[in-house]
């Protein structure tokens, strides 16, 4: 469940390292000199932040972690910690988890590679959310100052998903391709309602391992594959549901609540629809068929400049044309849709800093930003990377947002 965030003025963050339970006092904690306000740049210390200070109210909120190493927590960690970075990725890019311990006093040992680690995340006295568990796979000593550096990959991606394989698929469903692919490694399929029955007439699968496979797969019907929590999920990406059609979480955030933005639009990368051509053999010829966006009527009026369109979608006129022939016009539908939703995804981009970390966001999530231009805050975003990251700066979230995929609607011609 998606937790309200506190207002900036009362997110103070300090250095990571932890006091003693005995020193959390206004008198007895000696980092409070050292704590500043978790805000944006332009915001100053509200007056009742100031009166709260100046009557000995804490509003204090510090980041917070737990690492676990087969269920237990690794004790020593927080006195250590220089930073951890942990990135949620969508598709088979691996979730990566990155920790850097120091090593001063060169009391630390090498960890050994293959180990697994749980990270929970959060802030102090809210409940911790779980962001996995990784595998230890690189190990890194440098100084000086003496630090070591531990980088793990999710769990979930295996050394096996790499075995390139010689299989050929025939007459079979989506379904069938993927539930069998899963079962191969005892993995749950959770599959797209509208993905499920598409048929698959032929596919070689030629030296190739079957992730390798199954994205080749994904990317020719506009979905996304992954492996999550002992799932194997191919999913339509860019819609803000689960693989049983279900709404996500929402998000919510204000220009007050971010560091730093970035917005990135380009009419190359704008299309209006795509068009596909197919053979019909009953006549001889070609014919084509588009894919373009659905929009609601809405009443007639003047237009503010000579640019038409919706400002996200790109100048009239611009689309993207398949240059492959399909041999039917379901394949070449099915084509035109895949290319229109690559496209959607890849048109607007919007990047912000959380000054105060949310742990509770990842990919595929949507949700509105306020506070920006209008063109901004107008558009329903969804989450394409999460990069959490706690340091002596205290507990950031950096986002990357794309531009939720509008409705379609496909049209023979």
């Amino acid at each position: 469940m998606i937790r309200q965030q506190s207002s900036p003025t009362t997110c103070v963050i300090s250095p990571l390292r932890r006091s003693p339970a005995t020193a959390t006092t206004k008198s007895s904690n000696p980092l409070r000199t050292h704590m500043r306000p978790c805000r944006t740049g332009r915001e100053q210390m509200t007056d009742t932040t100031m009166q709260l200070l100046s009557q000995g109210t804490d509003p204090v909120k510090m980041p917070d972690f737990d690492i676990l190493a087969e269920g237990k927590t690794l004790s020593g960690v927080a006195e250590r910690l220089m930073s951890l970075s942990l990135t949620d990725n969508r598709g088979f890019e691996a979730d990566q988890l990155t920790i850097t311990l120091d090593d001063a006093d060169g009391q630390l040992q090498l960890p050994p590679r293959g180990a697994r680690l749980t990270v929970l995340i959060g802030w102090k006295g809210e409940p911790l959310t779980e962001k996995g568990t990784y595998i230890v796979d690189e190990i890194a000593h440098e100084g000086p100052p003496d630090r070591l550096t531990v980088s793990a990959r999710s769990a979930d991606f295996r050394d096996e998903f790499n075995v390139k394989r010689e299989v050929s698929w025939h007459d079979v469903t989506v379904e069938r391709v993927v539930s069998a692919i899963a079962h191969r490694y005892g993995l749950k399929p959770q599959i797209s309602e509208m993905l499920m029955d598409i048929e698959i007439d032929h596919a070689d699968q030629t030296e190739e391992s079957d992730m390798s496979f199954l994205t080749r797969m994904a990317e020719m019907l506009g979905a996304i594959t992954t492996v999550k929590s002992g799932n194997l999920l191919f999913i339509m990406p860019g819609g803000g549901v689960n693989a049983q059609g279900q709404p996500l979480p929402s998000f919510a955030i204000t220009r007050s609540s971010g560091d730093r933005h970035q917005f990135r639009i380009a009419d190359r990368e704008a299309y209006t629809g795509v068009r596909a051509y197919w053979l019909d053999l009953n006549y001889g010829k070609k014919k084509k068929v588009s894919v373009k966006r659905r929009k609601p009527p809405k009443p007639k009026k003047e237009k503010s400049s000579s640019r038409e369109g919706d400002y996200m979608e790109g100048a009239e006129g611009n689309v993207f044309v398949l240059r492959k022939t399909y041999q039917n016009e379901q394949a070449a539908r099915r084509a035109a849709a895949a290319k229109w939703q690559q496209l959607q995804r890849g048109a607007a981009s919007f990047s912000i800093t959380l000054a105060c970390g949310r742990a509770e966001l990842y990919p595929e999530m949507h949700g509105t930003v306020t506070g920006f231009k209008s063109e901004i805050d107008n558009q329903d975003w969804i989450i394409a990377k999460a990069e959490h990251t706690i340091d002596n700066s205290g507990f950031t979230t950096q986002l990357e947002l794309e531009a939720k995929i509008s409705e379609w609607i496909a049209e023979t011609e």
